[in-house]
């Protein structure tokens, strides 16, 4: 890896493409840091040190792994780039459900530019919602649970509407700027944007994190969590790369005077065919109740708020941890079913005369495909499950008055998502390396 990263800054086009990738990263790093109008950062850095000494809620820990704690802070890119995220998983699956969308995606770049474009609208909307959301709790003191500080300060000089309309449109602004951060990589960068700067959100809280336990924890205990970390990374660098090769024989045809086919390929099917996805679902779906459950009365609190409080928003309960589980294996299967349709890959193998060597094409085929792909996604799902639960048992070892999860940044999440992109643009890299460095004829 460090050899064709050494040959890529050797390479004039690919160095210009490396700088250019991290001059976007350094503007998205300071936006994040940038400070939105009319917020007090002053009481925000009080709320956020009250909130890892104590008392903390992981409701939003997700969410601001994802923005490089820029969340808690209510920078102008503090919504980061979660709003695109959920905006390209919900066009997934409308793709599915309305064959207007089925029918675009077929068309192939024009109809992928299109569904691109219906992307950054829904993102936009999603953008408005969440930062009205979240400036809703930060009014009322939701978003930093146990401290008393104002993060937004009412100003005499201008009426209040106007300072959180103003805050509405600087974080909404923000994401498109981030989204647009990210296309600029995806075009003239390296690596795929989003992905890049999801990976530097998550890569800028680990010095922070790691220090943080150094400090409360000691020596001993950090360095049994970089035992473990090296453990996890080499386990999911090991499943991230392992697939299934089912072969494909294309018969040879005669079209005009010229012979064509008579080659042989494989079809990968991945182990982890649906990635981080199934790990993102469940963490929403387990947020609501909690979400839900901080909207309530806490001074005359129902049973089912009680309920939640007592086993579902604890990340060390096992309640918890097997919803959590049960949730990633659930969605992991149904991500795959949406994603990968055994039916039309048959069809299109039959369509241009390929067919897996001993398996009738067709239906015979696509019954093959589907059986081979749940066994496959079976160890995928579980393999998902284990390494997002992981972090739920240090809780006992970094427990630092519960908020202990915020305190351990290679979770299950981080890890995949980091590895997952390194992952892939080293790929990228060698890729275009091996474009640009070829061995000739009469070499």
């Amino acid at each position: 890896m460090l050899a064709a990263f050494g040959r890529a800054f050797r390479t004039p086009d690919l160095r210009k493409k490396i700088f250019f990738t991290l001059f976007i990263i350094a503007i998205y790093r300071v936006g994040a840091t940038l400070p939105s109008p009319g917020v007090s950062v002053t009481n925000i850095n009080a709320c956020i040190d009250q909130l890892n000494t104590g008392g903390g809620s992981d409701v939003l820990t997700l969410l601001n792994l994802f923005s490089g704690g820029a969340l808690l802070q209510l920078s102008v890119f503090a919504l980061g780039i979660m709003p695109y995220i959920t905006a390209s998983i919900i066009l997934q699956l409308l793709v599915v459900v309305i064959p207007r969308l089925e029918q675009l995606r077929k068309e192939g770049q024009a109809g992928q530019a299109k569904i691109t474009q219906y992307t950054r609208y829904l993102t936009i909307g999603l953008a408005i919602l969440q930062s009205t959301g979240y400036i809703a709790l930060a009014r009322s003191g939701n978003l930093f649970q146990g401290c008393s500080l104002s993060v937004i300060p009412s100003n005499t000089a201008q009426p209040e509407w106007l300072t959180l309309t103003t805050l509405v449109l600087t974080m909404t602004a923000g994401t498109a700027v981030v989204m647009w951060l990210g296309e600029l990589i995806t075009d003239r960068g390296v690596g795929n944007g989003m992905s890049v700067l999801i990976f530097t959100s998550i890569a800028a809280r680990i010095p922070y994190e790691g220090q943080n336990i150094l400090e409360t924890k000691g020596g001993l205990v950090f360095g049994i969590v970089l035992a473990v970390v090296l453990v996890v990374i080499g386990l999911v660098v090991f499943i991230e790369q392992a697939q299934r090769r089912i072969p494909v024989q294309y018969a040879k045809r005669m079209i005009g005077r010229r012979m064509y086919g008579g080659t042989s390929t494989y079809i990968p099917l991945k182990v982890n065919q649906a990635g981080v996805i199934p790990v993102i679902f469940a963490s929403s779906l387990l947020y609501l109740p909690q979400l839900f459950s901080q909207l309530g009365d806490p001074n005359n609190p129902g049973s089912v708020q009680k309920f939640v409080d007592k086993w579902i928003t604890p990340a060390d309960s096992w309640v918890h941890i097997v919803l959590y589980f049960a949730l990633i294996v659930f969605f992991t299967y149904f991500y795959v079913a949406i994603t990968f349709n055994p039916t039309e890959v048959a069809d299109n193998m039959r369509k241009y005369g390929g067919f897996v060597p001993g398996i009738r094409p067709g239906r015979p085929t696509a019954e093959y495909l589907g059986y081979i792909l749940s066994r496959i996604t079976l160890p995928g799902s579980i393999y998902l499950g284990i390494i997002a639960v992981l972090p739920n048992l240090f809780i006992s070892l970094l427990d630092n008055g519960g908020n202990s999860t915020q305190n351990f940044p290679f979770g299950g999440t981080a890890v995949l998502i980091i590895v997952g992109v390194g992952l892939e643009t080293v790929k990228q890299i060698e890729s275009q390396l091996m474009q640009r460095n070829y061995e000739g004829f009469l070499r």
